[in-house]
Order: structure tokens, then sequence, then C-alpha cells
């Protein structure tokens, strides 16, 4: 269906249909909801490039993936946030577009962008403890929100995360309650702001607990599959080896889980496992029961809420930057249990 179309069935002029679906001030509050419950009704989507025309706006929004993080549109945590905000960007008649960068030349990607018109708002994935790209953009004065936040920024910025550190706390204690004193973390890439926080929240409930931490038992790197079997192969080398593991992402869990197998040991009664990030569309944590137990935060609704908080910072740019905290729900699976007696 077309605009003329559309303006035919509610016997409006085109003109005034456009400006209701365009939120012009002049359409009264009824004529803009009778419009819109027939846009819906009849499937009407407007066509983005005509509404851009209307209303001077690229209606394009922004993903700038430096390129040492290309490997990152195949990751399947970035696939779902990714798809979340689409949905959002097309109920409000934006298109999504993807660009590279080289990370010394990032800032003048942002710049290229905005000068030329190619969108009107951009998304940061992947922060840094210290990450340039939001005092680049801040400085610039463009509509943007980051996907995560970053210690070391130093002005105030949209963002949207999830309570890491309090999702590593909770789930260290579980395992601390269940009788574990031996427990690993297999982080991810500790440069990166979500996983320093895994880190400090592990660290605080060890010493909440009295416990001491153990540098071989902590280890960092890019969150594969290969990654956490080969973190957990060694650590169960040790004299004295983990009896639980944390890893953050269910890709490293998968590895861990194959790490267990190969040494003969079974997930959840001789050594307990709990992964994050667990509720991935192409990555399902088991069926009716979980396999993992997992601190789950969705990352496609977080994306979806990114891209509503982002548009509005678009229509508003005068309001003062908006953050979003969300919490992790530990789900209980089956690869947890009392520690083991090794005596």
């Amino acid at each position: 269906m077309n605009l003329k179309q559309l303006s035919q069935i509610l016997g409006l002029s085109q003109t005034t249909v456009s400006r209701a679906l365009n939120g012009y001030p002049e359409v009264s509050e009824a004529t803009r909801m009778r419009v819109q419950a027939a846009a819906t009704k009849h499937g009407y989507r407007p066509n983005s490039r005509a509404k851009g025309l209307a209303t001077g706006k690229a209606m394009v929004i922004g993903h700038v993936i430096p390129s040492s993080s290309r490997h990152e549109m195949v990751n399947p945590i970035f696939g779902d946030f990714v798809a979340g905000a689409a949905r959002k960007y097309a109920e409000h008649g934006y298109d999504m577009m993807f660009t590279h960068a080289d990370d010394i030349s990032i800032e003048e990607a942002y710049r290229t962008l905005f000068k030329r018109g190619a969108v009107d708002g951009v998304v940061l994935q992947g922060p840094k403890v210290v990450e340039p790209r939001i005092s680049v953009l801040a400085k610039m004065n463009v509509p943007f929100i980051v996907h995560g936040r970053s210690t070391g920024a130093g002005e105030p910025y949209s963002w949207i995360d999830v309570n890491n550190k309090r999702s590593f706390l909770r789930a260290t204690q579980f395992l601390i309650d269940l009788g574990h004193r031996r427990i690993a973390l297999i982080n991810g890439l500790e440069e990166m702001d979500f996983a320093q926080r895994r880190r400090v929240g592990y660290l605080e409930a060890l010493q909440m607990a009295g416990l001491e931490p153990d540098p071989e038992l902590m280890r960092s790197a890019e969150m594969t599959e290969i990654y956490g079997h080969h973190e957990t192969r060694n650590m169960l080398q040790l004299a004295d080896p983990p009896t639980a593991i944390l890893a953050a992402s269910m890709i490293s869990a998968i590895g861990v889980r194959r790490a267990l197998d190969e040494a003969g040991l079974k997930m959840g009664r001789d050594v307990s496992v709990i992964a994050h990030d667990d509720e991935l569309s192409y990555l399902k944590n088991g069926q009716d029961v979980p396999i993992f137990t997992a601190t789950r935060s969705s990352v496609r609704h977080a994306g979806e809420i990114a891209a509503e908080m982002l548009i509005d910072r678009i229509n508003t740019p005068e309001d003062p930057p908006k953050t979003r905290l969300l919490e992790a729900e530990l789900v209980l699976g089956s690869s947890t249990g009392p520690a083991p007696d090794r005596s």
C-alpha cells in the first residue's frame, strides 16, 4: 500500500496523512491516532527516503564497526542486539547502515557520516574501559548511544547496560553458598569495560567470603569456544584445580563443557559451571530445563531499548543524556551443584 491509497481510505489529503505519520504538531491528536491506526491495519510503512525529505532527516541509524572488531559481526550476541534494534528502527521508519573504519581513523569516519547527512544518530558497541569514541561524539554534539559503559569517560552520555558487576557478584556468591572455594573466572578481554566490571564483582564476592583470589584461576581473552576449552583444560591440570567455573559467555561455557567431558568429569557434579548471556536466539540454553545455570539478560531486548532511547535523543536533542541499567536474572540449570568432597 502506498501513501495515496492510504489517503483515499481515510478521506484525507496525502499531505495531512504524511504530516500525521511524521509527528507534525499542527495535526490534531485525534487525526494522528486515526491515521496511525489505519496505517497499522493496512500494513502501510512510510518510505524512509520520502519521510527524510519531509522531515529533513536521513532516517538512518549508523553502526560504525572498528576494523579490529569486525569479527563481532558473526558474534550471536552482536546479532541479537542488532535484531532487536532493527525492529524498533523499522517501527519508527528508520533504516540501518553498517560501515567500518580503521581504528586510527574512527573520528574521521564519524565526522564524515554526519557531515554528509548519511545518518541521524549512531550506536557504539563494545566500549573499552577507556573509550575515545565517546569523547569524540560528545564533542561533535551529535545523537549517539552506547551499548555498555566506559569507566574512563569523563563526559555525560546516553547508555544502556546490564549490571555486570552485580551479576558476577551474585553468581560467585551462589557458588560460595554451595561450598565452592576454588572458583575460576574465564572472563572476556579485560580492556573491555563489561569484562572489567565482571572481574570486580567476582573479586568482591571472594573478599566478602574471606577467600583469597588465586591469579591461576583468573583468565582473560576473546570469548570463543576454543578459549573456554583451552583454559579449562589447563586449569584442570593444576595441583589444586577449580571446583567451579564462571564463564563470561555461553560460547566460552560450551568450550568449558567440552574440556570437562574430555577429562571424564561431569558438569554439575565434579565441576560446577555458570555462564552469562544465555538468552540468545540461535544458541539456546537447553529447552524446558536450562543446561547451564546462568546470569540471564536479553541482548535483543537491550537492542530494542537502545533504539528507542537513540530515536528519542534524535527527536529531543536538547534533553540531557539518559541511562538505563538492566539487572540480570540468575537462572538455575543442571550445571551447578554442591562442591565435591576431595578429601
